[in-house]
C-alpha cells in the first residue's frame, strides 16, 4: 500500500523519538491518538515498520569502531559473496549499488584489531576483487 502524508510524516516523527507514546504522536501530528494506533498497526502489518530499536551515543556503543566498505565484485560471483558477507555479524548492512563498486557494507567492530581482522576477511573472499573502506568519525546528521 502506498505511503500517504501522514504515513511518512508519522515515519519521521518515529525515527526521530521511537518511544514517543501515542499521545505524543498525536498532538505532534495533529491527529487523533486512534489514528496514530491504527496508523502504526497498519504499518507494522504491512512491513513497512520492520521494527523499533534503541539508537545508542557513539560513545557508549560497545561497537565503537564504525566504517563503510565498497567492494567490487568479479563476474557473476555476486550471489555467492553476498552469501559470505552475510555470516559476518560485523557487517549491520549490506546494499548493491551501481557504479565502480557493487556492494556497499556497514561495519561495526569492538575495536581497531577486531577491524583488521574482519576487512582480511572480506578482502579473502572468493570473488572480492578490490575494496575500499572509510572509517566513520563523527556523524554530522542522523
Amino acid at each position: 500500500m502506498a505511503l500517504d502524508d501522514l504515513d511518512r510524516r508519522l515515519l519521521s516523527a518515529l525515527r526521530e523519538d521511537g518511544r514517543a507514546s501515542t499521545a505524543a504522536l498525536s498532538r505532534q501530528l495533529g491527529v487523533s491518538r486512534a489514528t496514530v494506533g491504527a496508523r502504526i498497526a497498519r504499518l507494522v502489518e504491512e512491513g513497512t515498520i520492520i521494527g523499533f530499536t534503541a539508537r545508542v551515543r557513539g560513545e557508549a556503543d560497545p561497537l565503537t569502531i564504525h566504517a563503510v566498505s565498497l567492494i567490487e565484485v568479479e563476474g557473476r560471483s555476486i550471489d555467492a559473496v553476498i552469501r559470505r558477507l552475510r555470516g559476518f555479524s560485523e557487517i549491520t548492512s549490506l546494499h548493491s549499488t551501481n557504479g565502480s563498486w557493487d556492494l556497499v557494507a556497514e561495519l561495526r567492530t569492538a575495536n581497531l584489531g577486531d577491524f583488521d581482522r574482519l576487512l582480511g576477511q572480506i578482502r579473502s573472499i572468493d570473488g572480492v576483487i578490490n575494496s575500499e573502506t572509510s572509517l566513520l568519525l563523527s556523524s554530522v546528521l542522523r
